[in-house]
């Protein structure tokens, strides 16, 4: 798998769970248990970060690709 590969199947990767973590919320807030839907409702904030974190590097790793230096 080459590099390119790689960052095309993260990013992906990122797409779908970026997607999925869409429902979380919404869904949380019919559990009926307000400790329950804060804990989720924060975890999927901190899970959200992270792949922001995921996905900002790989923008990073993009810029630094050695195929633009002349």
């Amino acid at each position: 798998m080459t590099r390119e590969e790689a960052i095309a199947k993260i990013e992906a990767a990122c797409k779908v769970i970026a997607l999925e973590m869409m429902k979380v919320t919404p869904t949380a807030r019919h559990l009926d248990d307000e400790a329950t839907t804060a804990d989720i409702v924060k975890a999927s904030y901190q899970l959200t970060i992270e792949l922001e974190i995921i996905k900002k590097k790989l923008i990073q790793l993009k810029g630094n690709d050695d195929s633009t230096i002349l």
